[in-house]
């Protein structure tokens, strides 16, 4: 009987904690949709600190920063909860609104076109999505190359051979996007200008030659970190040194 009150308590306490985060969220949303964005930033941050990361929280928390005109930080959380979910299309329209509002108009790279060709594609599924991918054809793949090994017919060894091939060409790239996607999951190599307008520099140094200036919500990539110093580079291939204090990574 002892044992069955305890039980209870105890269901009755983890219901009232599942409850309680619930209503956390909920108040969170509620102050949005009260249009109090500062009060409802502090609190999906909060929920993020305690529960860990979600895409829909990074979702909610971008919204109430650009509604507060903080683009950049609209810009990072989106770009945060797309890192998440890849395919979150609300994210990704939003993201999308909101870098039309970015200052800065950087001239594409030739082979920035090809880049974000394959970036676009790597972005469709997860680290683990990419794995599933690559273990579902692998499969196949070997089946195919065993046909080809003890197939009694020439046309049989041929036909598996290339059938194989191609599979195991598409498992073998799954498997690199996988290792990419994570490694960008790990590292957060890409960031975004937080501050209204800073001077990119020639070396990590204040005194540095002035290369040219970026804007708040412009998407940069990290190539290395020196001390309080990142060195970046854009789209357009332009690259130089910026104060770490003026960028966060996604």
């Amino acid at each position: 009987m002892r044992s069955v009150i305890i039980s209870s308590i105890l269901m009755f306490m983890i219901a009232g904690f599942v409850r309680a985060e619930v209503a956390t969220v909920e108040e969170a949303n509620k102050l949005y949709a009260d249009k109090k964005y500062a009060e409802a930033v502090l609190k999906y941050e909060e929920i993020l600190a305690k529960e860990g990361v979600a895409p829909e929280l990074y979702y909610n928390l971008g919204n109430a920063y650009f509604r507060m005109n903080e683009l950049g930080k609209a810009i990072l959380n989106y770009e945060r909860a797309l890192r998440l979910a890849p395919r979150y299309a609300d994210a990704r329209f939003n993201l999308e609104f909101a870098n039309q509002k970015v200052i800065d108009n950087i001239e594409l790279s030739d082979t920035f076109f090809l880049k974000k060709g394959i970036g676009a594609i790597m972005r469709l599924m997860t680290s683990n999505g990419w794995f599933y991918f690559a273990a579902v054809f692998f499969i196949p793949a070997l089946a195919a190359l065993l046909l080809f090994v003890f197939g009694n017919t020439k046309v049989l060894r041929k036909t598996s051979f290339y059938i194989g091939s191609v599979l195991m060409i598409i498992s073998i790239v799954s498997l690199v996007f996988s290792g990419i996607r994570k490694n960008q999951m790990v590292n957060h190599e890409a960031g975004i200008v937080m501050t209204g307008a800073v001077v990119i520099k020639g070396s990590p140094d204040r005194s540095g030659t002035d290369l040219f200036q970026l804007h708040e919500g412009t998407r940069v990539d990290v190539v290395s970190t020196l001390g309080d110093w990142f060195e970046v580079k854009l789209a357009s291939g332009s690259v130089g040194w910026v104060e770490s204090k003026y960028v966060e990574k996604i």
